[in-house]
């Protein structure tokens, strides 16, 4: 039963990472807001979420497990509904704000609590059970979600989260328990405070970067540099405070560091294909919402069929079974880079099958390697650092691969576009023009489109090689991965 509480928990607030995106046209409409200024509904969750999360080992040692997550599940709860009762667009951005900070510590302190309650020789087959409730919550939430928003309102959005959150708030009452009393310890604010500013103003950046065309504004320019400064302030202090806010104490642990390398590499291929196909599949292969939430199902599919294998699996040498998830992801990124602009729904299908089986064989070794060789009392603040680096790996490929789109399909624009001329011999050919006229407005018109079509497509394709490329150069890292008698439960 702790088990299911503790997927639960994770079920809830996975769930809400990416269930307003589904709405934001709506509550654009809803609130009278711009499209730059409906994006903040988003962006404070996502900068609110990165500042609490570093926070939940002293929260731990500071409120117990139980504690906190009764205190956070409850507030939880309450942002969610506020969000849904929300009048204006200021209140919206607020809710969600405290909806992430509230809901940031549920992942790491439940992963935490079933590190510690569980012998470590059935971590892998705990944390594959637990990993569903992340893999199935950004499936459910979204779908569901845009059933109630088309069908009632994006209010409804919100509300659905409730009656999630008091069946895991019943859980938590029931099943949490304090192993150790609960002490006062004290917070080393300078340090979370420098950590803060700095993981905000690099959410913020990435978040909002494109918007504001990047470095060519004074606004991204200042996000960097407040980043910058941040980060200094932040590793200088921690290299000469005697109780640091992170104790640098858990990179000397070989398994965590190399760990911490993989989760990041993880976190930045587990989302991007989900996140460039819905505008690759509606703008390119013009294929409607239902037919793309079918295709981004597979992945769910795949996800939970390779946890459901790890349940049994998880005895294996966990080297072998992340090298084989990213080969997964590898191979995943080489089938849709050799799509074309006709790409069928077969086409995407198994691909995306093959990424989300690829991340379900990752996660569990992974995790399992991480915490293999690291002390019980650093368990919980060794949570929050793995899953804040796995959130900014996550965000940076995301923005990275956005930006790799944007910019590529602009020069393929710009190097297609000439060839489109009476002097080009080629299109004097009958076969090549087909019912196409130069001469004729509505046809150059449709040239033009098909030229638009075709270099975004190039600009995925070439996204799709910088996955496939990201996936394989990690490997090497496994190698230096140490085994210990403790890390297969066959031992």
């Amino acid at each position: 039963m702790l088990l299911l509480t503790c997927t639960a928990v994770t079920f809830l607030y996975s769930m809400t990472v990416t269930i307003a995106n589904v709405s934001l046209p709506q509550i654009a409409g809803a609130l009278s807001a711009t499209q730059d200024q409906v994006a903040w509904v988003v962006t404070s969750n996502i900068v609110a979420t990165a500042v609490v999360t570093p926070m939940t080992g002293w929260l731990v040692a500071r409120f117990g497990w139980r504690r906190l997550c009764l205190g956070c599940v409850a507030a939880f709860t309450a942002a969610s509904a506020a969000c849904g009762l929300a009048d204006s667009l200021e209140t919206l951005v607020f809710w969600r704000a405290l909806q992430g900070a509230f809901g940031a510590p549920l992942v790491p302190v439940s992963q935490a609590i079933l590190l510690a309650a569980y012998p470590k020789a059935r971590h892998g087959a705990v944390i594959a059970i637990f990993g569903t409730g992340s893999v199935i919550g950004p499936i459910v939430g979204p779908v569901l979600g845009g059933i109630l928003s088309e069908t009632y309102s994006w209010r409804w959005v919100f509300y659905m989260i409730v009656p999630f959150a008091l069946v895991a708030l019943a859980g938590t009452w029931l099943y949490i328990r304090d192993r150790e009393i609960p002490k006062r310890v004290r917070l080393d604010w300078t340090g979370f405070l420098t950590l803060s500013v700095a993981l905000a103003s690099f959410q913020l950046l990435l978040d909002r970067g494109e918007r504001v065309d990047w470095f060519d504004g004074a606004e991204a320019l200042a996000y960097a540099a407040v980043a910058g400064l941040g980060l200094y302030l932040f590793v200088a202090h921690t290299l000469t405070h005697k109780r640091p806010f992170l104790d640098p104490a858990l990179l000397r642990d070989r398994n965590f560091s190399l760990g911490i390398a993989l989760i990041f590499i993880f976190g930045m291929l587990n989302f991007t294909p989900m996140t460039l196909l819905p505008p690759l599949l509606q703008g390119v292969g013009g294929y409607p919402d239902s037919v793309i939430g079918f295709i981004l199902g597979a992945r769910g599919t795949g996800t939970m069929l390779a946890f459901f294998l790890m349940i049994f699996a998880s005895r294996l040498d966990p080297r072998s079974m992340i090298a084989l998830g990213f080969l997964l992801q590898a191979v995943s990124g080489w089938q849709l880079a050799a799509l074309d602009a006709n790409v069928g729904v077969a086409d995407v299908f198994w691909p995306m099958f093959l990424q989300g089986f690829g991340v379900g064989i990752l996660w569990v070794p992974i995790t399992v390697v991480t915490f293999s060789s690291l002390p019980v009392h650093f368990v919980a603040e060794g949570t929050a650092i793995y899953h804040m680096v796995r959130n900014v790996g996550s965000s940076l490929y995301i923005s990275l691969s956005t930006i790799l789109v944007a910019r590529l399909t602009r020069a393929n624009h710009a190097e297609l576009v000439p060839h489109v001329s009476p002097y080009n011999e080629a299109l004097r050919l009958p076969w090549v023009t087909g019912a196409w006229d130069l001469g004729d407005p509505q046809a150059l018109s449709a040239i033009e489109t098909e030229i638009a079509r075709q270099s975004a497509m190039i600009g995925y394709l070439d996204s799709f090689w910088f996955f496939t490329l990201t996936a394989l150069a990690v490997l090497p890292l496994v190698l230096l991965v140490r085994l210990r008698p403790s890390t297969t439960g066959g031992q």
